[in-house]
């Protein structure tokens, strides 16, 4: 069981890497249009540093894509590598 968390962790880390730079391109350009800075965005209305604020995000991101990979991951399956050969 431990090994299959572990790849399904591996598998949310690398959706949420994938996700980050597209969805906040996206925030970047629609927070604007309802009065709101992206800087206010990103550090929580000045919280925190910009840099924590980007980790805050990140990790926002990551427990999304655990869901999505909790429900996406092969459970049913004995194996979780590539078939191998008969």
């Amino acid at each position: 069981m431990l090994p299959a968390l572990s790849q399904m962790a591996l598998m949310a880390a690398v959706v949420a890497t994938l996700a980050y730079f597209p969805l906040g391109l996206a925030l970047a350009l629609v927070i604007p249009l309802f009065g709101i800075s992206f800087f206010a965005v990103l550090t929580f209305g000045g919280a925190m540093h910009f840099t924590l604020g980007l980790l805050a995000w990140w990790l926002l991101v990551f427990v999304a894509a655990c869901v999505y990979s909790g429900f996406m991951f092969p459970w049913e399956d004995g194996e979780f590598a590539w078939p191998g050969r008969k």
